[in-house]
């Protein structure tokens, strides 16, 4: 919506026209002892009287007065009703639903028991199991044990670590704690692309989340440049009486959309963005 469409600016009916004036189209002119004449000849219309002025400045007043009412409405937190509804929104637009306030270790939490509860929480806990911090033992016992539920905690643990074992970072090219090598750094980051919904009740919810991924070490001498992928995480979820919590997950290839002809960034230039361009929460 650009500014000035809705509130009749440029080219609005309501302009001031030839007909306001005669409808001639011919200049026009006062001559002495009153009479209002257009210069090739004729009389003029009369000039609209005070009262008729008043009236049409009250309409207008008042027509900018209701836009801008309009304009204004909706909810506390900037959404509207018809937002609410989300009426002809696909099944995963956002939806103006209030993004939650609380966090668990970094991650959000409290989310809310419904549909649009289960993706959010999907989405975020997809982009926690989805960053760098899990190749990093402290970082990534800490992430599993804020958004795993109790029965599966010790599960998803003992998996975890097995999948991040020292042998699988070296030959990534880190550290046993995670770190990458001296002048380059380590790139792992998880872009909810959409969310889906395959089966919720009021105790559990299985949602996949579509995702682009990046992964690799920047820096000259890297022999693993960063890349990007896309896949689908699905998260099997489980309301714990108070929020949703992870019971398993697994991950597949795909959908993969056609590579752009974007020209490829140098080295530096994805490691400055990865520094200065932060992550989101994500919430509907």
């Amino acid at each position: 919506m650009s500014l000035g469409d809705e509130h009749g600016y440029g080219g609005e009916s309501g302009g001031r026209t030839d007909d306001d004036f005669g409808g001639t189209g011919q200049t026009r002119t006062r001559l002495p002892g009153g009479a209002d004449t257009d210069v090739y000849g004729g009389a003029r219309r009369p000039v609209r009287n005070s009262r008729s002025l008043i009236t049409v400045v009250g309409v207008v007043v008042l027509l900018i007065a209701a836009i801008a009412f309009a304009n204004q409405g909706g909810d506390d937190d900037g959404t509207s009703a018809e937002g609410e509804k989300g009426a002809g929104a696909a099944p995963t637009a956002a939806t103006g639903v209030r993004p939650v306030k609380g966090e668990a270790g970094g991650i959000p939490s409290g989310f809310a028991r419904d549909e649009q509860g289960a993706q959010s929480a999907a989405a975020n806990y997809a982009v926690a199991l989805g960053s760098d911090g899990m190749f990093n033992t402290q970082r990534r016992q800490s992430i599993v044990k804020s958004l795993a539920d109790s029965s599966t905690l010790d599960k998803l643990q003992s998996g975890f670590d097995a999948d991040y074992s020292p042998a699988f970072l070296a030959q990534i090219g880190l550290s046993a704690d995670g770190a990458a090598p001296v002048g380059s750094t380590f790139v792992n980051r998880t872009l909810p692309a959409g969310t889906k919904v395959k089966s919720i009740s009021s105790e559990a919810a299985d949602v996949d989340v579509w995702c682009m991924g990046l992964f690799g070490l920047t820096g000259a001498k890297s022999t693993k440049p960063v890349t990007s992928g896309w896949f689908t995480v699905s998260v099997k979820l489980k309301w714990n009486g108070s929020d949703w919590k992870v019971l398993a997950t697994s991950q597949k290839t795909g959908p993969t959309p056609v590579t752009g002809d974007n020209p490829v960034s140098g080295s530096d230039e994805i490691a400055g963005a990865v520094k200065e361009f932060g992550g989101f929460t994500y919430a509907r």
